[in-house]
């Protein structure tokens, strides 16, 4: 298949793909699934050994993009060098076709805590994490993408709606945009906001990525309900129709199905990608209709 690239700082076919995780590894490699593309997180593959291995087999088939968990963009102490040394070493060896990470912070003190966890929205944060991703595009020589959060908490002295805060860090530094359809409407629905309006608040020619999971919906003692974004089920009907919106926004843009807890035989995430899939061909069927 000839890949239609996408935004600039991508190779990633304009196609659905699906999250490689190690228990898919020999299933890829013993089936060759019709996927365009799959995506991986970068420190899995930091330590060498057999996951290494297989995902040098894997991206001879396909582009691979690299997605980070532990940069730690909104760090206030500064980046890890070291890490990010570690992420290039990656990065050299796969030739990925699209790099990103989370907008959040995990790094304390030297010390990496396991989540990713919200920012303040105000004018300093954005001077930190614009800081961040300069000195990180720099250093791999690359533009970087960078994804919105799923929250649960909100700071009283935020400042900036997170979508404009995103759509800045994307104006100062040129990087581009992961959006996450799922981690809007979850944080929509934890805090009020008005998931569509998020939409059209980022800017089209900043987004290069799409991100669709599963989140569960936990209740709370005071009879409230939160959704957590724990990427261990089916993408839900509602963001389906929010993804349908982004398409509508954005046009078609690479999209990946990515699910972490409680994976399921590989044929399942296939199933997911290719509801996307159809998804996208509406969206270009309809582009040419309007072209003619």
């Amino acid at each position: 298949m000839s890949p239609t690239t996408a935004k600039e700082g991508s190779l990633i076919p304009v196609k659905a793909g699906i999250g490689l995780r190690f228990q898919h590894h020999q299933a890829v490699l013993d089936t060759h699934p019709a996927v365009s593309w799959m995506e991986v997180h970068t420190e899995n593959y930091m330590g060498g050994g057999s996951p290494l291995r297989y995902l040098d087999l894997i991206r001879q088939e396909r582009p691979i993009s690299l997605h980070g968990v532990g940069l730690s963009l909104g760090s206030a102490e500064g980046l890890d060098v070291e890490h990010l040394k570690r992420i290039q070493m990656v990065a050299e060896r796969i030739a990925p076709g699209m790099m990103s990470e989370h907008l959040a912070w995990n790094v304390v003190d030297g010390a990496y805590l396991p989540d990713l966890l919200p920012l303040p929205m105000t004018e300093e944060a954005l001077d930190v994490v614009c800081r961040h991703v300069d000195q990180t595009q720099s250093f791999l020589k690359r533009r970087f993408f960078i994804e919105n959060p799923s929250t649960y908490v909100q700071f009283k002295h935020s400042t900036i709606p997170e979508w404009e805060f995103i759509a800045a860090v994307a104006a100062r530094t040129g990087c581009g945009i992961l959006c996450d359809v799922n981690n809007i409407y979850v944080s929509a629905q934890n805090h009020g906001w008005d998931a569509v309006r998020y939409l059209a608040a980022l800017p089209a020619e900043a987004i290069g990525e799409i991100h669709l999971a599963g989140h569960s919906v936990r209740n709370l003692p005071n009879g409230r309900t939160i959704r957590i974004d724990d990427h261990g089920s089916k993408v839900c009907d509602e963001v389906w129709s929010l993804y349908r919106a982004a398409i509508q926004r954005f046009g078609a843009v690479p999209t990946l199905i990515e699910w972490d807890n409680d994976v399921p035989p590989l044929d399942v995430l296939l199933a997911e990608a290719t509801r996307a899939q159809a998804i996208l061909d509406e969206a270009a069927e309809d582009g040419n209709a309007d072209a003619a």
